[in-house]
């Protein structure tokens, strides 16, 4: 049958729909792919790395001789076309990196967050803002951090020298309370919606800051925190625990907002065990104040090769409970 101009028109109209369906899938597809990887972050690799808006915020007498430092604080903004972001204020993540056990890893320091860290964030509509602090990065002439402990050189004895947790905590959120107020002052930032967010060194900085009760701070996420690891020569044997466990106590006495602790099992700074009784002591203290709210402890699987990278190597054992967290407390 030869087909009539009717038949024609319908055809040429019918094909159009189905090349236009086509390129709507095909634009549509990345966008499920990248919404689907958010929900695992990844370490950050050089492809996927995100580049920061760098600002300098005074840090008052964290230099020698107790002179001001100019600290670096790196600032990722969501971009309109990311999941939940829209055009701001936008609520923040402030992140405080962790302590490399060696001067020269402190000093090449330059990438306090990961990016695939940062995205995460950034996916459920949150800037972050990550300050290199005092003693690391281009500031690692004078190192306030530094808590005392010595390590042998072999893997035989215990550690020597009183360790100093209380002052290490003193140093690093005197430094991330800069980078708070100076958040504060920017127009871009919920300032009543800020997480504080830490690996490491930076996992105890966030729980001790926690305890301050900044303006504006509605929670706490603390992966991996502590201080005193040697990995290489006492794995799983950080220097006088006790110690830091009353740093934690401390902390809990006054902290009045929800956070959540995550911890591996094979993390080699720590162990399994001591990271629980740093909870312990935190949650005793914060009951014995009378806190209505006490930390959360979620005990991650093994990480291979190392525990203390639960943060980087570990995002499909942190991320439900940390989701489940924020999804908790509306945030």
């Amino acid at each position: 049958m030869t087909p009539t101009p009717a038949h024609r028109i319908r055809f040429v109209a019918a094909r159009r729909a189905a090349l236009a369906l086509l390129a709507v899938l095909h634009i549509a597809a990345p966008a499920v792919a990248q919404t689907a990887a958010s929900s695992t972050p990844a370490a950050s690799s050089p492809s996927n790395a995100l580049t920061p808006e760098i600002v300098q915020v005074t840090v008052k007498e964290s230099g020698p001789r107790g002179a001001d430092v100019s600290m670096p604080v790196q600032v990722f903004k969501p971009t309109l076309s990311q999941a939940n972001a829209g055009a701001g204020p936008w609520p923040v993540v402030i992140f405080s990196h962790g302590r490399a056990t060696t001067v020269q890893d402190r000093q090449n320091l330059s990438t306090p967050v990961l990016s695939g860290h940062v995205r995460y964030w950034h996916a459920k509509g949150y800037a972050v803002i990550a300050p290199i602090r005092p003693g690391y990065g281009p500031n690692s002439a004078h190192d306030p951090e530094a808590s005392g402990t010595r390590f042998p050189s072999s893997g035989n004895g215990p550690c020597t020298g009183l360790a100093q947790y209380a002052k290490v905590v003193e140093a690093s959120t005197r430094a991330v309370r800069s980078a708070h107020d100076w958040l504060r002052e920017q127009p871009w930032a919920n300032k009543d919606r800020v997480l504080l967010v830490g690996q490491s060194v930076g996992g105890l900085t966030t729980a001790a800051a926690c305890g301050q009760n900044w303006p504006g701070v509605i929670g706490c996420v603390n992966f991996a925190g502590g201080s005193g690891g040697k990995p290489d020569t006492h794995a799983g044997k950080s220097c006088q625990p006790e110690r830091l466990g009353q740093v934690y106590a401390e902390a809990g006495k006054t902290t009045q907002v929800p956070s959540l602790w995550l911890y591996s099992e094979n993390d080699l700074y720590w162990g399994p065990d001591v990271p629980k009784q740093w909870h312990k002591a935190n949650v005793d203290a914060a009951s014995a104040a009378g806190q209505k709210t006490v930390a959360e402890f979620f005990a991650a699987p093994p990480v291979d090769p190392d525990g203390h990278r639960l943060l980087a190597s570990g995002g499909r054992f942190w991320s439900p409970p940390l989701n489940a967290w924020l999804k908790k407390h509306g945030f």
